[in-house]
């Protein structure tokens, strides 16, 4: 099997093109048992997700999780999936034709937007692919992940780097390491707290829920909590909150593991328990809602704080299609662009054939 896949068709003397990568986590194909085992079993065979050995994880992996959980996902995801199929998959393109129209307005015509899933499809390797035979020598990769991880954002970058492997005719790259702290990022959270207020009323507390990580992610030296606790601060600051108003805490623990604390659902019951009446929550680590917001914390963390003594229980949506999302999306991409948006093509070499090229006599 050769080690490089065939080269699209090249016009020597061609434009250069420009591309931005959006990436997402990934989603099954349909909300059911077999699909949820072929997406669990390409996620969670993944080294940088799970840091175990690998003997042990693949027993635990292949001997009990691919037997139990895929059926259980699958009841979780029927309960928000939508008829264009996964939200996460659904939000993340249509935030990728927002952002295209957007950069059109803004005079930046040539680049082109695409999107793609670290895990299922469409992958990374098929649309850096696609990008390539469209004629993009220039990419940028951007993780939808706002705060960095070594699990999400760097496992991006390995898929990325698998790709490349395979590529003889190498485009110019560069990524997104993460958003945690961008203003334009911030802003739009806080606005749309701000609108959800205006129409809701205000709750006793605000509670910013991450997804969680091992404990001992943070241990090793991954920055992911920091940046967690920076973007939390800052919301809380654009929103004039007191510190006894909101509190940040991580979600979806898995196993038995010492994990980010707080946890969020502990914090729910006990906030119930004490007689809290109203709680809004928000989940920042995400761009667009997913089956972690829609089912964990809309479904499963309010029916756990109502049973606890609540009285009612508010999730605030993702930033998904908001207008001022997208700005800030645009912003962030055009700022790492830098150059690539006015360098001019490049001139083909002289005689403009490929004999010339390599320095052939005439």
């Amino acid at each position: 099997m050769p080690r490089f896949r065939p080269e699209p068709p090249h016009t020597h003397g061609g434009p250069s093109r420009t591309a931005i990568l959006l990436v997402n986590l990934g989603t099954p194909e349909a909300p059911t048992a077999p699909a949820l085992r072929r997406y669990l079993k390409e996620f969670l065979s993944d080294p940088r997700v799970v840091e175990i050995p690998r003997w042990a994880w693949w027993l635990i992996l292949h001997g009990i999780i691919l037997n139990t959980r895929p059926a259980r996902s699958a009841r979780k995801y029927a309960q928000v999936w939508l008829k264009e199929g996964s939200p996460l998959q659904v939000h993340t393109e249509r935030q990728a034709k927002l952002l295209q129209g957007l950069l059109g307005q803004q005079g930046h015509d040539g680049v082109k937007v695409a999107w793609a899933m670290r895990y299922g499809r469409s992958s990374v390797a098929e649309a850096l692919t696609r990008l390539k035979a469209e004629g993009a020598q220039r990419i940028l990769i951007v993780p939808l992940y706002p705060q960095y991880a070594a699990s999400t954002s760097a496992s991006v970058m390995d898929s990325v780097a698998q790709w490349m492997q395979g590529c003889r005719n190498l485009p110019e790259l560069r990524w997104v390491r993460h958003f945690h702290d961008h203003p334009g990022y911030i802003a739009a959270l806080a606005a749309s707290v701000k609108d959800h207020w205006q129409r809701n009323g205000r709750p006793e507390r605000l509670l910013i829920s991450f997804h969680g990580l091992p404990r001992r992610s943070l241990d090793l030296g991954d920055p992911y909590y920091c940046e967690c606790q920076k973007t939390g601060r800052l919301l809380a600051q654009a929103l004039g909150l007191e510190t006894h108003q909101y509190a940040i805490t991580f979600q979806s623990r898995f196993g038995r593991a010492r994990w980010l604390e707080p946890y969020t659902q502990p914090t729910l019951e006990q906030w119930g328990r004490e007689g809290m009446k109203r709680v809004d929550v928000i989940c920042p680590g995400f761009v667009a809602d997913c089956l972690e917001t829609l089912e964990e914390i809309a479904i499963e963390c309010k029916t756990v704080f109502l049973a606890a003594g609540g009285r009612e229980f508010r999730y605030i949506p993702c930033l998904n299609e908001r207008p001022d999302w997208i700005a800030a999306l645009a912003t962030l991409t055009t700022q790492h662009l830098g150059h690539w948006l006015t360098e001019s093509d490049q001139e083909p070499p002289a005689g403009g054939d490929r004999a010339r090229a390599l320095g052939a006599p005439n």
